[in-house]
């Protein structure tokens, strides 16, 4: 800025002064009165959803999913400080996948669930879930039964034979098995760290 311009934009600043003072000082808003002062806002802490409530089952009833929980517990149980399929949360990914697995996939699982809980209120008047880990473990007699490629006649032995890799499947590549697996300095797998997290 040149010298002239600058001594006539000191000239005009007290006239702008006097012009914003001549203009009408607007009304005071008012405030809500129900709004409580600002140090009196509550504190909301964010969670998330999983953490601060149970999680509902969407493909398998109440008492299907109760017995495939039961059943992911014998199948991988934690054990020595390590994370089992319940602590991975592999249900509740089963949950979501049965969802959106084909009609003959959810049937395997659907007739397998069933019939767990049909002969568990036969021979012990009780739900699957219910069961003791004895009376539960006589269930899981025809995992102990010679592999074939055939695939079994029977439900429970199906289901079985289905939820038995799924599991471990879903264990495994949670995100809960390789925070403990890093964290104890175990050795990683091929593709370890990419796990997938449960799902609304």
């Amino acid at each position: 800025m040149r010298r002239r311009g600058f001594v006539k934009a000191l000239a005009a600043i007290p006239a702008a002064q006097s012009l914003l003072a001549q203009q009408a000082t607007p009304a005071p808003t008012a405030t809500p009165a129900a709004r409580p002062p600002s140090d009196e806002l509550p504190i909301l802490t964010p969670s998330v959803p999983d953490v601060a409530a149970e999680m509902m089952p969407r493909f398998f009833t109440p008492d299907q999913f109760s017995a495939l929980r039961k059943v992911s517990d014998l199948l991988m149980p934690a054990m020595n400080g390590g994370v089992g399929a319940l602590d991975a949360r592999a249900p509740e990914f089963l949950d979501f996948l049965l969802g959106e697995s084909p009609v003959d996939r959810q049937q395997i699982y659907v007739k397998g669930l069933d019939a767990l809980n049909a002969q568990s209120k036969k021979r012990f008047n009780k739900l699957f879930a219910d069961l003791d880990a004895t009376q539960a473990d006589a269930f899981l007699s025809p995992l102990r039964q010679p592999w074939t490629f055939d695939e079994p006649a029977d439900p429970i032995a199906s289901f079985l034979r289905a939820a038995k890799q799924d599991v471990r499947t879903a264990t495994v590549n949670s995100r809960e098995y390789s925070a403990t697996a890093s964290g104890a300095g175990g050795r990683r797998f091929s593709g370890g760290g990419v796990y997938w997290y449960p799902l609304d």
